[in-house]
């Protein structure tokens, strides 16, 4: 049975990382078309010719934009609304949660649609530009809003309720308590949610294809290419925003698995002591 399970295993890894390989293995290949599906040596030129494109570097230009505000936003917020959702009592919790959590579970075409029909009712109300920059960051704060919650709200639930007022009784004030005691307890919580939110916009397309009007992300970017003659370029960008998320999912899985250890430490300690 152990045999089969590493066959099994290994079959399950090699479906879903097999493509990727390909498409990796591909972005050096020294062809000029896709359809050639020979590797014909050894090449950086379409890296090279990445980087030399100015529509690409102007879609990286509002997609690392949109990425980083949308993530420190979200990051406030979220941290405000955990804080909020943890002094609630049960009921209360519960009922915001499942709203909280809507976003997540509804399907991504659903939000899309209703963000677009939404910026586009308030643009006719004010007289403005109805999609552009500014939907793409709204719309991208709305769907990463719930994941920053879930990373902080474990943290402050772990958290002792009695340092808060511990902090107070040895002489700091309410708000140099929350930045010196709690913010810093849930630290780990607020990183691993901004690193998720980062993660998570640069990864979206179909709610960014719905809010984006004529502003191009690298996603929407990428579908473009795929609609006409497609250029070996496609390869090596996805290389390079597959390599970006791996890394970045691996900075977030190496945190969590670091919180886990000092938690059990803490914990044997504790044991012990008593």
């Amino acid at each position: 049975m152990k045999v089969l399970s590493k066959i099994y295993t290994v079959l399950i890894f090699l479906f879903l990382y097999a493509p990727i390989v390909v498409l990796i293995v591909f972005s050096f290949n020294d062809t000029d078309t896709m359809s050639r599906s020979v590797f014909y040596g050894f090449s950086l030129r379409w890296y090279r010719r990445l980087f030399q494109d100015g529509m690409i570097l102007d879609a990286l230009k509002n997609t690392l934009i949109i990425a980083v505000v949308a993530a420190v936003v979200s990051t406030v917020l979220g941290t405000i609304a955990a804080i909020g959702i943890n002094g609630m009592k049960k009921w209360k919790q519960k009922l915001v949660m499942n709203l909280t959590n809507f976003p997540m579970v509804n399907p991504e075409i659903v939000t899309g649609v209703s963000l677009m029909l939404l910026f586009v009712f308030v643009a006719r109300q004010m007289g403005g530009a109805s999609l552009g920059m500014v939907s793409l960051i709204l719309a991208h704060i709305t769907f990463c809003l719930p994941y920053v919650i879930l990373s902080i709200l474990p943290k402050l639930r772990q958290m002792d309720a009695n340092l808060y007022e511990a902090a107070q009784d040895l002489g700091c004030t309410p708000i140099s308590a929350f930045f010196k005691v709690v913010l810093m307890e849930i630290m780990p919580g607020i990183v691993t949610g901004f690193i998720m939110a980062f993660t998570l916009s640069i990864d979206d397309f179909i709610i960014s294809y719905f809010a984006s009007g004529t502003t191009q992300t690298l996603s929407i970017y990428i579908y473009s290419m795929t609609r006409k003659r497609i250029s070996p370029e496609i390869n090596a960008l996805s290389t390079l925003m597959f390599v970006v998320i791996m890394i970045l999912l691996i900075i977030v899985n190496m945190r969590q698995a670091k919180d886990q250890r000092a938690a059990k430490k803490v914990l044997s300690e504790g044991g012990g002591t008593h």
